[in-house]
């Protein structure tokens, strides 16, 4: 039987390389992004994809893990699991798109944006594809088919680069001397923030094409029961998992209405993604972790030495997170050069975010235990602590710090979840989590990182060497925690 700890990492590695190696390429757009257009319509984008963010977990109720949870049920049948999953999803997602399409002019007069109506459509068309190939996406990870998954998504990045390249850099010439006309019945004539909108859009209809495959393998065959069944299940995720996007987003939606500068506050927001952007890496990690993790944690229920393998992961999760924090903070003076010079103000709040990302993965890892348990009720009060928390940091600092408050009330929200959550499952589903190590994994990168911070100026290559023996230092430290661990399990 092959080592759980290696399979995951293994999945975990096809899904990290073809995510980092997609968000990288997408990363390469921030440059292009923060010298092309204005802090205020880098903002207004940001905007864009906050609302898209927060719907996506409405329009998908959840079924993602519902799925998993049922297909793996002893006697399941797989397809009938994820058909029944599938035509709910495209049925609300339908729905939603009509009255996204009928209502365009006056969302976007509402919203503040009169003639771009059509940019709501988009965005109505872009939730419809990709909240209902998640479903299919769920399916070839349910069934460990990481590498095609991962090729999918790759092409899918790389179709929206591409079209964001030949937008800005291309057509936008084209625009201006008067040919290509014909576009502009789909995008602005003049660079702005429409186009990566555009470009998204265009990437879900080719990823839609190439995962096609697997929706004709689809069944269809309804089942009322099974449905049920599924939205009991996975509804009270959706519930919990709305506050938690809404922890990510709700910064972006409420400068609109508090921020310090009432005048500037778009530009203040797009100041504030592009030092959250410098943060990625991170939560690009998280990410791909997540996609391996989840269907791993639950077929590793049955294991006798399930719980220990849980708790050895999130040793294992807490000490790259934490080798990634100090690399990057400390050749944070370099890789800030990435965004444009206007947008350099926010690197400050860098810090906090990729710590602030770090706090969600050990959360993602902690409350696996509510999934397990099937008490998904819990997800909804521990999140709702965690939005409440988020609203009042901002309300109260907003108005004052603009998007400092913003990025500190994440830190805030994180770990009052996890907190909670811990708490919770050591009564209800108790894990050996070792926290004393957990805590000195992370004790131990903040400290080498502000041991640098006492560091004097030094010329470039002196930096280097020494910032990589810091990078180094992390590394031993590491090893010698987990070494000594390891003896007093012995023991």
């Amino acid at each position: 039987m092959a080592n759980p700890i290696k399979q995951l990492a293994g999945e975990t590695a096809i899904y990290g390389l073809s995510t980092i190696l997609a968000r990288v390429i997408n990363f390469a757009l921030v440059p292009l992004y923060t010298r092309v257009l204005s802090q205020a319509q880098y903002g207004v984008f940001s905007e864009f994809m906050a609302y898209i963010a927060m719907l996506q977990v409405v329009l998908t109720l959840g079924l993602e893990t519902g799925c998993f949870r049922y297909a793996s049920k002893e006697g399941a049948d797989p397809g009938k699991v994820f058909s029944n999953a599938f035509v709910t999803v495209f049925g609300i997602c339908a729905l939603f798109f009509a009255c996204v399409t009928v209502f365009s002019d006056g969302i976007a007069t509402a919203m503040g944006y009169p003639g771009f109506a059509r940019l709501i459509v988009y965005c109505g068309l872009i939730l419809l594809i990709d909240c209902t190939t998640a479903i299919l996406f769920a399916k070839l990870r349910h069934e460990h088919k990481a590498l095609r998954f991962a090729v999918i998504k790759t092409l899918k990045i790389l179709t929206e680069v591409g079209v964001n390249l030949l937008l800005y850099l291309v057509m936008a010439q084209r625009f201006a001397a008067g040919s290509s006309l014909w576009l502009t019945r789909f995008v602005s004539a003049v660079p702005d923030f429409t186009y990566p909108i555009f470009a998204i859009l265009v990437s879900c209809l080719v990823c839609l094409v190439l995962i096609a495959p697997e929706l004709l393998k689809l069944t269809f065959r309804l089942d009322r029961s099974l449905i049920r069944r599924l939205l009991v299940y996975s509804l009270p995720l959706m519930v919990a998992g709305l506050p938690g996007i809404m922890n990510d987003v709700l910064d972006r939606v409420l400068m609109r209405f508090i921020n310090a500068d009432p005048v500037n506050w778009r530009a203040d927001l797009g100041v504030y993604q592009a030092a959250v952007k410098l943060a990625v890496i991170m939560q690009l990690f998280v990410q791909m972790f997540r996609y391996a993790a989840e269907p791993f944690f639950f077929q590793r229920e049955k294991d006798k030495d399930g719980k220990k393998i849980y708790a050895d992961v999130l040793n294992y999760f807490t000490a790259f997170c934490m080798f990634g924090f100090v690399t990057l903070m400390l050749f944070m003076d370099e890789i800030g050069l990435i965004l444009g010079k206007d947008f350099r103000v926010g690197l400050d709040i860098t810090p906090i975010m990729l710590m602030a990302y770090i706090i969600t993965g050990i959360l993602f890892n902690v409350n696996i235990w509510y999934k397990l348990s099937e008490k998904t009720g819990y997800a909804v009060w521990i999140t709702l602590a965690g939005l409440v928390v988020t609203v009042i940091v901002n309300l109260i600092f907003m108005p004052r710090y603009s998007y400092h408050a913003a990025a500190w009330g994440h830190i805030a929200s994180y770990l009052t979840m996890l907190v909670l959550t811990a708490a919770l499952g050591r009564r209800h589903y108790p894990i050996p989590y070792n926290w004393g190590v957990v805590l000195l994994l992370v004790a131990g990168g903040l400290g080498i990182w502000g041991l640098s911070l006492l560091l004097p100026e030094m010329g470039i290559w002196t930096k280097v060497l020494v910032h990589s023996a810091f990078v180094l230092l992390y590394i031993f430290f590491a090893f010698a925690i987990f070494a000594i661990h390891k003896r007093r399990i012995v023991r």
